[in-house]
């Protein structure tokens, strides 16, 4: 039997421990060999003994069901054991236990048993009322917590439109554990008999404690806080989950206490019914979804439709004679809930009033904004929408310049004055990591010195990158608000949308750190802390500012802006994303702006479609958002693990570990993988609390070097025309798999198969090469594994762009708007007339965005200019998709005469 520590999961470890189970006790049914039957046995009891500590946190099969099948083995019933213990890993595997009682008898008939969750129609699913669970906490015996089950199971009516069941822990640190264990809990009720200790030694248990709280925080409770701080812990970590507190101390101890996620508090009473009704309505409120409802009422209605959609209720398709075949695909539903914003009876996505307004309130309690809006055009329009919103012509703003081109575009738009950040290079990769804190203080630092920090307004920064590196949030947001005290930030969180719902990956989020933030930015340790920090420095000088964490000042303004494709991360139909706004001075300074900026970037005729599946997305993360993230990264975990430790795939792959793309000094901890195949695995909590930059272990980068592929022609030629893998991402040397919150271990256990293939067929290959053959092979990865072309920095702005030499910033909006004008432009050959000119110590500057994909960012933008490493970066390129570069006419280019003609050049 696989030991704990073998597991990354506690929800793997339960699954594979079921499985285990039935194979060895049907084994045990078999067996005649008594040796052979007495080893089954000390198995078997070792399966028992393992989820024996598992189990008490799960309500099915629950304990008296699972203490009945381990006395079925101790009396050695095997036949009937085999027959529940079968019954249970189906009903576990299927999820039927959700829908319906799972009897275990062995006389009982189930004549639901062979109907697997997932072969029901769509229709039959959507029936079905919800299931979901309720932890009691209280420290009692086997007779008392039956009659609390009891209790609870009497308030269930046939009419409620939820059906939970109870589990019972004793203690705080029970409480922890279960609700980072059990993503079916959706109700905590916390009693005043809880302990405060657990006695489950299990070590992958165990460390839910540790990360649910911090050191020394339990050890220091008094025993009559146990229960409301337990609601403030279990905040902390499931923030989107409902809480009771049932407690005797009188209402004026308890006003005054952080109460967490509790909704409400029962003063020493025995009232189930009021307990049922209140866990029934919490559930209901994160269920709701205004809009999608809206829009199935809408479609029911019977309507004459007089406006200028012919395809509205599918009239225009119904009366073809042609597209019937458009119809029966995508079916009715679509084009009855099909309306105009104009036509009445809905919302109106511009100007909501009713059922968008609603669902965009809910969206932003489930992220913890202030104010969230929904867009049906992408992060793309976000972007630009915020950048519009909040900058103004001659503001300052820091980029990170391999950001989204979606980003560079919004510059132009808004006429920023940009500073372009670079991040750390891994060249070996061909990818660029992320900005260093240093870096970025660096110029806000020398920006201060000029003179001109009261025109810098905001940092721009993609957490996380396409490739999966994420900063440390709430440190870059303290020490840049320690230099610029009213700095807006805007986080592009693209791919990290499902962040919310991690503890581990919640902290790194821009709304939760600006939450955290407003609170303790407040607080008398930090204004002391502050008032300490400033007496320390004195007159410092930059150098010591740049090596010390700076604290902000206590009235430094929380302005934070997060873009998030819904699409991308989450459920929503493509193209569906949502801004999130934490801005202390957004009503009295942004407001006005920001609806002018939305009015300008969002259609008039939005798709209903596409807002509907925004307002069911955030429903399904409220509810169980949780679970599948927590699946999405144990399946990202054992895909890292099987690919590291299997001997055949070492050959030809390797998987990036943090160590390779995050530098050691930027990784406090020491963390420099997720698994070892020595050490095995790394509790993610410890770098993800501490370090400047961690890897989200979502995405897996693979180096696909030792191939003799290339990136791309590995991901084109090979895994989707042969084996139908589809990838976003890749580099010269490495293809990225990323995982979601749909991605399945069937699906992992295919990639696995698929590439111990491919290595098998390269063995194949290289038995059967010729000698000139594997020189050919041996070449082709030495290029692609020790030859690599440096990746370029931003050069600068030319002078013509720049309004001095004392910082970096640069017009980007004049030069873009510059080469309209084709009489200002001209076209150099790569490896031509562009070498020659460079060469002769000439100034060429782009005309426009060059962005080559892979990696999808600007190498060259409006006004910068062209350096040797660029152009050596450029020739070799070995991608056939330059945005921005004409192969048969070359680099477009501002004109010497152009350039001399703007008034900055004189």
């Amino acid at each position: 039997m696989d030991s704990v520590s073998d597991y990354y999961s506690a929800t793997q470890l339960r699954a594979d421990r079921w499985s285990a189970l039935r194979e060895a006790v049907t084994s045990l049914c078999r067996e005649q060999n008594a040796k052979k039957a007495a080893s089954i046995k000390v198995r078997v009891a070792d399966l028992f003994s393992s989820l024996a500590l598992i189990e008490p946190y799960w309500a099915f099969p629950g304990m008296s069901a699972f203490d009945h099948m381990r006395r079925q083995f101790e009396h050695g019933n095997f036949d009937d054991l085999s027959f529940t213990v079968n019954r249970v890993k189906r009903a576990l595997t299927s999820g039927a236990y959700r829908r319906r009682s799972i009897p275990l008898d062995r006389d009982s008939t189930d004549d639901e048993e062979h109907n697997d969750e997932a072969l029901l129609s769509p229709e039959a699913r959507a029936m079905a009322r919800p299931y979901f669970e309720v932890l009691i906490v209280d420290n009692v015996n086997d007779q008392q917590e039956r009659w609390l089950k009891s209790n609870v199971a009497r308030m269930r009516r046939p009419e409620d439109p939820f059906h939970y069941e109870a589990v019972v822990v004793p203690s705080l640190e029970d409480a922890l554990i279960a609700v980072l264990f059990n993503h079916n809990i959706q109700a905590i009720v916390v009693r005043p008999g809880l302990a405060l200790k657990s006695k489950n030694e299990n070590e992958i248990l165990g460390k839910y404690i540790t990360n649910a709280s911090e050191t020394g925080e339990i050890e220091a409770m008094l025993p009559e806080d146990y229960g409301p701080e337990l609601c403030r812990l279990i905040a902390r970590v499931r923030p989107e989950l409902d809480a009771y507190l049932v407690t005797e101390r009188s209402v004026e101890d308890i006003a005054g206490l952080d109460l967490g996620i509790c909704r409400r508090v029962f003063y020493n009473q025995e009232d189930f019914m009021e307990l049922h009704l209140n866990i029934l309505r919490g559930v209901a409120a994160r269920n709701k979804t205004p809009f999608f409802t809206a829009l199935v009422e809408y479609s029911k209605q019977p309507t004459g439709v007089f406006h200028a959609m012919p395809i509205s209720r599918g009239k225009s398709i119904t009366r073809s004679h042609w597209i019937q075949d458009m119809g029966a695909f995508y079916g009715p539903n679509i084009f009855l809930a099909e309306t105009s914003a104009t036509s009445g009876g809905l919302d109106s996505l511009l100007e909501p009033q009713g059922p968008i307004k609603e669902a965009q309130e809910l969206a932003s309690r489930a992220f913890g904004s202030k104010q969230t809006f929904f867009a049906t055009n992408g992060t793309s329009t976000c972007n630009k929408i915020v950048v519009q919103a909040v900058v103004r012509p001659g503001d300052i703003v820091l980029v990170d310049r391999d950001c989204h081109k979606s980003h560079h575009y919004g510059m132009v738009l808004a006429g920023a004055e940009v500073v372009y950040l670079d991040s750390y290079p891994l060249n070996e990769y061909s990818m660029y990591g992320a900005v260093p804190l240093k870096e970025i203080k660096h110029q806000l630092l020398a920006l201060k010195a000029a003179g001109k920090l009261h025109r810098v307004r905001m940092l721009l920064l993609t957490n996380c990158t396409f490739d999966g590196l994420v900063y440390n949030v709430e440190r870059v947001m303290e020490e840049c608000l320690a230099i610029k005290p009213d700095l807006v930030f805007l986080w592009d969180e693209a791919w990290f949308a499902f962040a919310r719902f991690s503890p581990t990956y919640r902290q790194r989020t821009g709304m939760r750190t600006a939450n955290n933030l407003r609170v303790r930015l407040r607080t008398d340790a930090h204004k002391r802390a502050y008032e300490e920090q400033q007496l320390e420095l004195g007159d410092a000088t930059d150098e010591t500012l740049l090596d010390t964490r700076l604290i902000a000042p206590p009235d430094a303004r929380i302005r934070v802006y997060a873009t998030q494709s819904t699409h991308k991360t989450l459920t929503s139909l493509r193209q569906g994303s949502m801004i999130h706004i934490n801005d202390q001075d957004f009503k009295g300074e942004v407001e006005q702006s920001f609806h002018e900026a939305y009015m300008t970037h969002t259609s008039t005729s939005p798709n209903y479609q596409i807002i509907a599946s925004l307002d069911v997305g955030r429903r399904q993360v409220e509810l169980e958002g949780f679970e599948f993230v927590q699946r999405q990264i144990e399946a990202a975990m054992s895909m890292r693990k099987a690919i590291s430790s299997h001997p055949q795939l070492q050959k030809y792959f390797k998987v990036l570990t943090a160590g390779d793309m995050i530098p050691e000094q930027h990784r406090q901890s020491g963390v420099t993988s997720y698994f070892d195949n020595e050490q095995g695995w790394t509790d993610m909590w410890d770098c993800w609390e501490q370090d400047d930059f961690v890897l989200d272990a979502t995405r897996v980068t693979l180096a696909v070097g030792g191939t003799g592929w290339d990136g791309d022609t590995f991901k084109t030629k090979i895994l989707m025309d042969k084996y139908g893998i589809q990838i976003n991402k890749t580099s010269r040397n490495t293809v990225l798999f990323m995982t979601n919150i749909g991605t399945t271990r069937s699906s992992v256990a295919y990639l696995i198969e698929v590439l111990v293939e491919i290595a098998n067929e390269l063995d194949d290959l290289l038995d059967d090469a010729s000698k000139m053959e594997r020189i050919s092979f041996d070449r082709r990865v030495k290029n692609l594994t020790e030859t690599y072309p440096p990746l370029p920095d931003f050069s600068r702005f030319h002078d013509a762009f720049r309004p001095d030499h004392v910082t970096p910033e640069g017009d980007i909006r004049t030069a873009y708007y510059l080469s309209y004008e084709e009489t200002n432009c001209d076209y150099l050959e790569l490896d031509g007339s562009l070498q020659e000119a460079l060469n002769a110590g000439q100034e060429v500057v782009s005309a426009g965005f060059i962005i080559p994909y892979p990696p999808g960012f600007p190498i060259l933008v409006p006004g910068q200019v062209v350096s040797q490493e660029i152009l050596a970066f450029m020739l070799a390129l070995d991608v056939s998709e330059i945005h921005g570069y004409r192969p048969d006419l070359g680099l477009r280019v501002f004109t010497p005469e152009a350039l001399a003609a703007l008034p900055q050049a004189k």
